[in-house]
């Protein structure tokens, strides 16, 4: 194991396919399939899962609320971009807030219709009022589509304003690479990281997260997602990818491989189409064909 790792044995996977990974689709599922998703998410070991996003239903109709109740073991939570949607998440029942903002003026604009400034005054606003956890996650940390590279000093300020909350650092566009990420989570103090394999670097990067400090790594049940405010964001990290991976290096998640394969054999179907995760196709190894067959099976049927 790399010495990195010696400071993190365990991470928290939080899976955001229900919320970021759905976003994305050109089908809009029914609010009883996307309750059904978090719920075999849940049953899989995730230890927290992003249910749902309280935007306008119909800018993002992806995202209408669906009832997914709460579920006793694994944290669920939901994104909120402002108050109307900061209200509307405290008459749940959901266990953790999670406030979004940009780290560009560009992105802020198109992604929640406000200023740097604005956003930050609300997630001010939301860490006072708020009666649960909250989680900030500052999207394009890393790369803007709009404005390029982003200065770390801005995203390092950003984190340190919010250093009450878990900050989570978001590579949304997928464009940073392993030293970038472990320099920028050391130099916030960041607590997370959300990882798109959009260049083929998301696994390493969350590595060289987890090397720098951070505990809680976002990813996507079969790399479902993307973002539709930033062109060819596509490819979020697909958690049973990643479960492979933390698994293999001895990094414990708590999350059962052979059921994630199964939800996305079952998500396969629902969506009728091949995802874009790898490890559902060519399975576990060393191989558990009874189990993973099993699980195939079941969630086809």
């Amino acid at each position: 194991m790399p010495e990195g790792y010696a400071r993190r044995v365990a991470v928290t996977i939080c899976d955001v396919g229900p919320r970021d990974g759905l976003q994305n689709e050109q089908e809009v599922l029914a609010p009883t399939l996307r309750a059904e998703l978090v719920s075999r998410l849940v049953a899989a070991g995730l230890p927290r899962v992003e249910a749902v996003s309280f935007v306008r239903d119909e800018l993002v109709p992806q995202m209408a609320v669906a009832a997914v109740g709460s579920h006793d073991g694994s944290e669920l939570s939901g994104l909120v971009l402002n108050e109307h949607g900061f209200e509307r998440l405290r008459a749940t029942a959901l266990d953790r807030v999670n406030c979004t903002l940009a780290a560009t003026e560009s992105f802020s604009r198109r992604n929640a219709n406000a200023s740097v400034e604005e956003a930050a005054t609300f997630v001010d606003g939301v860490l006072a009022a708020a009666d649960r956890p909250v989680t900030v996650t500052i999207s394009v940390a890393f790369g803007c589509p709009f404005e390029g590279p982003v200065d770390p000093g801005r995203v390092a300020a950003l984190a340190e304003r919010f250093g009450r909350a878990e900050v989570v650092l978001a590579d949304t566009i997928g464009v940073a690479t392993p030293s970038q990420v472990r320099r920028l989570v050391e130099q916030a103090g960041a607590n997370g990281f959300h990882g798109h394999n959009t260049r083929n670097t998301g696994y390493a990067n969350a590595l060289a997260a987890l090397e720098a400090g951070a505990h809680v790594l976002d990813a996507s049940i079969g790399g479902l997602g993307g973002c539709p405010y930033a062109p060819r964001a596509t490819g979020n990290v697909a958690t049973e990818d990643l479960v492979y991976l933390l698994d293999g290096e001895g990094v414990e998640t708590g999350v059962d491989l052979d059921a994630l394969v199964g939800v996305s054999a079952w998500l396969e179907g629902v969506l009728g189409r091949r995802l874009e995760g790898q490890v559902y196709r060519a399975g576990p190894f060393p191989p558990n064909a009874p189990a993973a067959a099993s699980s195939a099976t079941s969630a086809s049927e």
